[in-house]
């Protein structure tokens, strides 16, 4: 289920759909394929707010694997590599963003 704010976002540029691995935590990203990759170059990339909302309606009903499904924005360098969008998505892209259970 989505969140208030997540159903009034506005896409004003490329987004995608980013959420965490629910066995340990590491940051996912939603693929045009359904499913979920570790790598942000694999990422299903939107650019209307009809698509962002479709791409995060499917994580969120797929989320066996995902906690905290949400829309995010990126960069689209002229190489056409893909980067975080903002400040929060580069700090998640370098690792685990949730804290786990410390094994006894």
């Amino acid at each position: 289920m989505t969140s208030p704010l997540q159903q009034k976002i506005k896409i004003t540029g490329p987004s995608m759909v980013t959420a965490n691995r629910t066995w340990d935590g590491v940051v996912i990203y939603r693929t045009a394929a359904k499913g979920w990759s570790t790598d942000l170059s694999d990422a299903a990339i939107v650019r209307a707010a009809d698509e962002a909302r479709l791409l995060l309606a499917e994580a969120t009903a797929d989320d066996v694997g995902a906690v905290g499904a949400y829309i995010a924005p990126v960069e689209i360098k002229e190489s056409g590599q893909i980067k975080p969008g903002n400040l929060r998505e580069h700090i998640r892209s370098r690792g685990v963003t949730i804290e786990l259970p410390v094994p006894a």
